[in-house]
């Protein structure tokens, strides 16, 4: 399949999702709000055409954008909002090099929540995964251990690509405070991944500086 990957935006329906954690062995529902999810995780094009810079170790235009910290991330999500007319998400906060503030009110983009990203990964299916693993997925049995162009597997039922497998979404939470400090959560598994990393309620948590060759982001906006 031959997809040039933009920005492309699929509009998420509301619904709930059950998050747990393994640590604590708490399971907890949430209410997810209507919003709108990249079709495809940001592509190194669309990275390098919004900041100027190529952080991968691989190089394509339309490999996902990997080793970009999940501050890298939310500083993209700013410009590209400020590009397209939107109002930023984010407020960095100069005073403190670690602080953020997501004005929930903007319609910029932003990264998905925790929720969110299961909700929109699930579309409406119950399974660990929404299709055979090798047809949705690139992972370490057939990724030949390299990453791969966003679109070329097949998508979940409501048009996303790469949801699981290629590279891990940085999300907007904390992984767990109590034991990690600020370290964020890592959704979707990627291509040096087993299959069991590769399923719609896997977790992984990186800390917010930490560029890695097998995580990205896909982006979001709220429905304001």
């Amino acid at each position: 399949m031959d997809v040039v990957a933009g920005n492309e935006m699929v509009a998420i329906p509301p619904g709930q999702v059950t998050l747990s954690d393994r640590r604590t062995q708490r399971s907890w529902p949430v209410e997810v709000a209507p919003y709108q999810l990249a079709a495809f995780p940001v592509t190194q094009a669309l990275y390098a055409e919004v900041t100027g810079q190529r952080p991968s170790t691989a190089h394509g235009d339309q490999l996902p954008v990997e080793c970009v910290s999940w501050w890298d991330a939310v500083r993209f999500c700013n410009s590209l909002s400020l590009r397209d007319g939107f109002t930023p998400a984010y407020h960095l906060l100069p005073a403190d090099s670690e602080g953020i503030e997501w004005d929930a009110s903007a319609d910029g983009y932003r990264l998905p929540t925790e929720a969110e990203w299961q909700h929109a990964c699930r579309a409406g299916t119950t399974g660990p995964r929404y299709g055979p693993l090798d047809e949705i997925a690139w992972h370490r049995g057939n990724s030949h251990e390299r990453i791969h162009a966003v679109g070329e597997k097949r998508p979940n039922p409501w048009g996303l690509y790469d949801m699981l497998g290629n590279v891990w979404d940085w999300c907007w939470d904390v992984y767990d405070a109590e034991v990690y400090g600020t370290y964020r959560v890592l959704r979707g598994g990627g291509w040096f991944d087993e299959h069991w990393s590769c399923r719609a309620s896997a977790r992984r948590r990186s800390h917010p500086t930490f560029q890695v060759d097998d995580v990205g982001f896909r982006i979001a906006r709220s429905t304001v």
